[in-house]
């Protein structure tokens, strides 16, 4: 009898324990959260971006809006140290002041740090652009705000907060990544084409309607769809798509809309209703559908469907690799681009050029300033698994993503361009000897910038400083 009551007695003691350790780790989880959970998980937030009419888009007062409104559209990791945000917005570009702030927010509402946030734009035009400092510039001036006026920009920052604090409350464990790729078919094709000296002899815009400039070959692209996919087991979570190209079929229509990547995303998130589809702009600043692209209406949907497509053969290729939170980690290289000259007479200018020229170059002039006062921009990489997602700023050249491609052949590398919109086009070195638009006055770099963003991506991808 003696024997029994011992061991209904321990019996008892270690359930105590093991509740009390349990309770414990509880209440240690709601105080410390991302110290003591062991289980990656996901949250996913989806969020309207799409202006009231009579707000400012970048170039054209907004009219209406279309059948598909713009969006903002993210995922927030949990469970692998301090959380990490990554959100995509159907906006033109999103810079300097602007991105601080829509970092500050967001990271309080993740419980985060702003370094551990990333925020793109996918660069369609008939959509806004927000530069909180280049707004406080112009009211400073006394002139009119125009396409920076900001307080829609401050209304979206705050839903944005909002749908984040929601979403984490609903998170749920994510135990697979997938990765696939696929060849997207007559979207992209290069914008600069040179002539026998070497020099650019024409520039193919996102609508090109010259036959002549059509019909030069295809060019230098980086023609591949990238996915990945997050997953709970079998079931699939978010879909993040990275495809390099600007992203116009047409546009100055004064109707806000996300244009064919939009609209293919549409498609994917109709054809795989159980994930959320995000889609990031790759390095596609001197990419645009020129080629297969004359500016007719109709090839709006030709382009989406293309594009589409090939979203769908990378889904169906894609192949998923158990993670653990061990196999996920966070790098930031901050750099210091060099300014190109010129930029400083933009504060004469501003008060004499039109409002697309200030959409356009404004941001530069912010940016030096905040250059000037020691403030960087960072290039970041997630590692997840056998994933690497390089987020870039600017509009990039499609030979840094290739070339980051080329940094790790082993790995399944995503490029992400378009996050701090301030610096404009960034060439590869080579590109400002050639001329053409993107490195003239579009661009806020100089050649150097090849050798600063190469450094810092190959330490990122490698490990290694040069």
């Amino acid at each position: 009898m003696r024997i029994i009551f011992r061991s209904i007695y321990t019996f008892l003691l270690c359930f105590n324990i093991l509740l009390l350790n349990s309770t414990f780790s509880a209440l240690a989880a709601d105080f410390y959260p991302n110290t003591v959970q062991s289980q990656l998980k996901l949250a996913t937030f989806d969020v309207d971006a799409t202006p009231p009419v009579g707000s400012s888009l970048t170039y054209d007062p907004m009219i209406n809006s279309w059948d598909l409104g713009l969006r903002a559209k993210g995922i927030v990791i949990l469970g692998a140290g301090e959380p990490i945000v990554m959100c995509s917005v159907d906006w033109i570009g999103i810079a300097n002041d602007s991105q601080d702030e829509f970092k500050r927010i967001m990271a309080e509402a993740a419980g985060t740090i702003p370094s551990r946030v990333v925020v793109h734009a996918i660069h369609q035009h008939d959509a806004p652009t927000s530069d909180f400092g280049a707004e406080n510039m112009l009211k400073t001036a006394g002139l009119s705000t125009m396409a920076f006026e900001g307080s829609y920009a401050r209304d979206l920052i705050q839903r944005l907060g909002q749908a984040i604090r929601k979403s984490i409350v609903t998170a749920v464990p994510f135990t697979h990544i997938g990765t696939g790729q696929a060849e997207v078919y007559k979207v992209a094709s290069n914008r600069r084409i040179l002539g026998p000296d070497g020099k650019v002899k024409y520039t193919r815009t996102s609508a090109t309607k010259d036959s002549v400039i059509r019909a030069a070959p295809e060019g230098l692209i980086d023609p591949m769809v990238s996915l990945i996919s997050f997953w709970n087991n079998d079931k699939p979570l978010a879909v993040l798509s990275y495809y390099a190209s600007h992203p116009q079929s047409y546009y100055r229509t004064g109707i806000s809309n996300p244009d064919f990547p939009g609209i293919a995303r549409f498609m994917r998130q109709l054809a795989v209703p159980d994930a959320l589809h995000i889609h990031f702009n790759g390095a596609g600043g001197n990419l645009t559908a020129g080629k297969y692209n004359d500016g007719a209406k109709e090839n709006r949907l030709i382009l989406a469907e293309r594009l589409a497509d090939g979203m769908k053969r990378a889904w169906d290729n894609t192949k998923r690799d158990p993670v653990s939170p061990a196999s996920v980690k966070w790098s930031i290289e901050s750099v210091a681009l060099k300014p190109a000259a010129g930029i400083e007479n933009l504060e004469a200018a501003m008060k004499t050029q039109t409002s697309v020229f200030l959409s356009n170059n404004l941001s530069k002039l912010v940016w030096l300033k905040r250059l000037e006062a020691g403030k960087k921009i960072d290039i970041s990489l997630l590692s997840i698994g056998n994933a690497r997602i390089l987020h870039l700023p600017g509009e990039p050249f499609v030979e840094y993503q290739l070339a980051a491609k080329a940094e790790r052949p082993d790995l399944f590398v995503a490029v992400a361009g378009y996050g701090d919109y301030a610096v404009g086009y960034i060439g590869n070195a080579i590109a400002y000897s050639q001329g053409g638009y993107e490195t003239g006055q579009a661009s806020g770099v100089t050649a150097e910038a090849e050798g600063i963003l190469m450094k810092a991506i190959h330490k990122l991808l490698t490990g290694k400083s040069e």
